[in-house]
């Protein structure tokens, strides 16, 4: 991915020169042959810095820097001054303009310069990015497992991490989505820019749409100031759309024009912007159905399920139990800094017969709370069983791969959300989301409708929590009381 820079000078010459200059050294150059031309070439090329010279007619570079600083306080400005007007440039560094060079110069000077002046782009916009992920960013599990949906799994990452192709997640609460996602850009060619990640169920829709595109100052009440995005944050890297399912049909097609052409205005603006975003999307619902609903625009799910990923719920790899047990009490130990605990065979056998309606997740909070309340090294039965879930009627997928994707192996064409399970003796097949709801309800009548407690039960958000009752309400599966 090339730097671009642009040129604005009103003599040929020395646009030429300059270019031709910046082009040797590797980056991409547009010129400008005055101020206004280079707003409008600003807005339309996204330019990582702008090279211009201090007195052009019409509108000079003190009064074309003032125009950036208000759009884009971020950009940096290079001037290019004659000797009688170095007091104009030095001034014009007091209002944010990041360097001058002093005609006649010498191309490595200039190069120099610029590549400053590229660098500083860049750390300010990880800084921001950052900043703008620091609330949210949610440390995961990691991918631990040696089974044979595990040993799929990590083949399925390795070859998606290698395209710059959109990513569709998809997999049960607790199962590690996140975690998956960020592994993939761990081992893409993008992992040394920033990604950034954005829960879509979170937020209203007017609020998404702003975190989202950002907004122009004045846009709406309380808007101030200008707000970048996260497409604009991440311009280079990864973007996680968290529970993309979540999205209102009105972002759902502006989500889609960014996915097809990578342009976007950011709210209150009708100046397109241009970026470079890989998305990665996750979901706990089968998107497909929602597609059949209506809830979900068709064109979109197919422009995310470019390359799919099924996670496998816990229970289908429940060889793995013993080693992420392992690895969730050695992170406690490491965390309070004492010797890590183990469980000792009963309670690992106990383990590995659960059935995991919350997955990973659930594990790895009843590993924490047994470091926590067990006295000695050695964790036992008597003390995790009141806090596993009845074990009746053990949950057991029946799943088999879907058709592979064109041009892609057997392991990137992954199975249904939700396939069909069998619930031993009880007759016929039944949906997971079916098995999941009496799962809930069962939970919801142990704590006598406590939300709180339940969800530390499952090993799921209260939030996530409320919204399955919610859907399953506006569904008529459960009583409105619920």
């Amino acid at each position: 991915m090339s730097t671009k820079v642009l040129v604005v000078d009103d003599k040929q010459m020395m646009r030429d020169s300059v270019g031709a200059t910046l082009q040797r050294a590797g980056y991409t150059v547009v010129v400008a042959t005055n101020g206004k031309d280079a707003v409008g070439k600003i807005a339309r090329h996204q330019p990582t810095v702008v090279v211009t010279d201090l007195k052009m007619p019409e509108m000079t570079g003190l009064e074309l820097l003032q125009h950036l600083r208000e759009a884009d306080a971020d950009l940096p400005v290079v001037l290019m001054t004659a000797y009688g007007t170095v007091g104009d440039a030095v001034e014009a560094m007091k209002h944010g303009a990041f360097d001058f060079v002093q005609k006649p110069f010498e191309g490595d000077q200039l190069v120099v310069v610029v590549r400053r002046a590229v660098e500083h782009r860049r750390l300010r916009q990880e800084n921001d990015a950052l900043k703008a992920d620091h609330a949210e960013r949610i440390v995961g599990p990691a991918l631990v497992g040696s089974s044979g949906p595990m040993r799929s799994l990590a083949t399925q990452i390795r070859q998606v991490a290698q395209s710059s192709g959109t990513v569709l997640i998809q997999g049960e609460s607790g199962t590690g989505k996140e975690v998956v996602a960020r592994t993939i850009h761990a081992h893409s060619q993008r992992r040394d820019r920033v990604m950034l990640c954005l829960n879509c169920a979170a937020l209203s829709s007017s609020l998404l749409e702003s975190e989202l595109f950002g907004h122009e100052r004045g846009a709406f009440t309380g808007a101030d100031q200008l707000r970048k995005g996260r497409f604009e944050l991440a311009d280079g890297g990864t973007l996680l759309l968290d529970e993309i399912s979540e999205v209102s049909p009105q972002l759902q097609a502006k989500l889609l024009r960014v996915l097809q052409e990578g342009q976007f205005e950011r709210v209150g603006s009708s100046t397109s912007m241009r970026v470079d975003v890989r998305v990665i999307a996750t979901t706990n619902r089968d998107l497909s159905r929602s597609v059949a609903d209506g809830t979900f625009r068709q064109d979109l799910y197919y422009r995310l399920n470019v390359l799919p990923i099924a996670i496998p719920p816990l229970r289908s790899r429940v060889d793995d139990v013993p080693l992420l047990a392992g690895h969730f009490l050695a992170q406690v130990a490491q965390r309070e800094g004492r010797d890590a605990k183990r469980f000792d065979a009963e309670a690992l056998d106990m383990l590995k017969g659960y059935h995991w309606p919350g997955n990973v997740r659930e594990l790895q909070n009843i590993c924490e709370r047994a470091s926590v309340l067990c006295k000695g090294p050695v964790i036992g039965g008597g003390l995790i069983q009141p806090w596993l879930l009845s074990r009746e009627s053990p949950v057991h997928v029946h799943a088999s791969p879907a058709p592979p994707a064109a041009g892609m192996s057997t392991l990137v064409g992954s199975p249904p959300l939700q396939p069909p399970v069998q619930v031993d003796g009880a007759g016929p097949l039944r949906s997971l989301e079916e098995v999941e709801r009496e799962e809930v309800l069962r939970a919801l009548g142990r704590f006598n409708g406590n939300r709180t407690r339940t969800a530390q039960a499952l090993g799921i958000g209260v939030r996530t929590l409320g919204l399955k009752l919610k859907k399953w309400k506006e569904q008529n599966l459960v009583a409105q009381s619920v």
